[in-house]
């Protein structure tokens, strides 16, 4: 028989980095439905996410809102420090937060290659190493789960800064798993292809296309889904699961 609690985040708190955007609030949404109390992060725009707090409290789940740009050391650090001051924990970091942006490899400048880098590894490590030291020095176990992307695994053409990145990320993941394993933290990246959103067969339709072609399942993946796989390999069902990649 399959234990039932294996996916049951009562009492547990679950920071999720870019809670602003559509796959943040879909992961919120999943970890609140398990019983998690979560805390989202945000960097410019505070509505969506005191919109998102307001639906997750009628599920029961404390939230907590914390601002800043994760790819500042100190920024990082005092969101950490509002969220432990808030629950006294943390067990679970989804490092979600990131930029995307589009520009050929000859005239792409070095602003631009150092914004998408800085905005998608940068507060990778920032974060995850920041959680792993408090983690350690309260012998919590932890998990951390990094989205990552298919691009860091095939580039696409004119995202030769933000492929990049989410590559490191991939290797970034594998190396801190090996480190913080002994801690009892654990570290896994979720890959995801293309993501429905409104407006986007609209805004992209030759790539939306290009892709169902592609597609083994002939269509894009739906936030949810998404959330799903980070749940899973957050929760004690992927308990000896740690440097991996799950593609999605």
């Amino acid at each position: 028989m399959i234990p039932l609690n294996l996916f049951d985040f009562s009492n547990r708190v679950v920071w999720v980095t870019g809670a602003s955007g559509g796959l943040g609030k879909a992961l919120a949404r999943r970890f609140a439905q398990a019983g998690a109390h979560l805390a989202l992060h945000y960097r410019a725009q505070v509505e969506p996410v005191q919109a998102l707090q307001a639906e997750l409290s009628e599920l029961g789940c404390e939230t907590l809102a914390v601002r800043g740009d994760l790819t500042d050391e100190d920024a990082a650090e005092a969101c950490l420090q509002a969220i432990w001051e808030r629950f006294g924990r943390l067990d679970v970091l989804v490092n979600n937060a990131g930029q995307y942006s589009h520009a050929p490899f000859l005239s792409m400048s070095v602003q631009d290659w150092d914004q998408i880098v800085q905005a998608n590894l940068r507060s990778v490590f920032l974060c995850t190493q920041r959680f792993a030291r408090r983690a350690a020095a309260q012998g919590l176990a932890g998990a951390v789960v990094n989205i990552a992307s298919i691009e860091g695994l095939t580039p696409a053409f004119g995202h030769a800064h933000y492929s990049t990145a989410k590559a490191a990320v991939l290797m970034a993941t594998r190396a801190a798993a090996l480190e913080l394993g002994p801690l009892g933290v654990r570290v896994n990246a979720v890959s995801p292809g293309l993501i429905w959103r409104e407006g986007l067969e609209e805004d992209w339709p030759a790539g939306v296309e290009s892709w169902r072609k592609a597609a083994p399942l002939g269509r894009a993946g739906q936030p949810q889904e998404v959330a799903d796989a980070v749940l899973f390999l957050a929760s004690d069902a992927a308990s000896w699961i740690s440097g991996a990649n799950l593609v999605v």
